[in-house]
């Protein structure tokens, strides 16, 4: 027993650990990405920063950084990166002065438009291994997993 009088609970075996399981799943899901990215001159990190700005259009760091899974002090060394190779631009928000909305460029846009393909290609074979219904319910449980406040009480 703990200090609380509490039974000391075993760890599952790493075969069975949450942690584990989703760092192995990232690396086989990202390998092919890595392999992609490797003629594009961008990380991943930079990928992702691409595909939200593609997607959602011009965001405050904030927000970009919540969207694209980045830490805000690595996301502003990603973007000012991204703005000396021109993928990325940074404006005054109209609205409030003190915030700067960050867009992507015509060739950061050229970057998505050139790896749309084989981006699709590796998520056509993911969902060919999974199958479509396990693919989506293994989306579905993410989705749920990163909603959850598992903060200690």
């Amino acid at each position: 027993m703990n200090q609380r009088g509490a039974k000391k609970k075993s760890l599952p075996p790493t075969s069975r650990s949450l942690p584990i399981a989703l760092a192995r799943a990232r690396e086989k899901v990202m390998s092919p990405i890595r392999d992609m990215l490797s003629e594009t001159g961008i990380t991943e990190q930079q990928w992702r920063v691409l595909r939200v700005l593609s997607e959602c259009g011009a965001l405050d760091a904030s927000k970009l950084a919540d969207r694209a899974c980045l830490l805000l002090p690595s996301l502003t060394r990603i973007v000012q990166t991204m703005l000396d190779k021109g993928l990325v631009t940074r404006t005054p928000d109209k609205d409030d002065r003190r915030r700067q909305l960050i867009d992507i460029t015509p060739d950061g846009q050229m970057i998505i438009k050139n790896n749309q393909a084989q981006a699709s290609d590796i998520s056509a074979r993911f969902i060919a291994v999974l199958g479509e219904q396990r693919y989506e319910e293994l989306l579905d449980s993410l989705q749920a997993l990163d909603e959850l406040d598992v903060s200690d009480r």
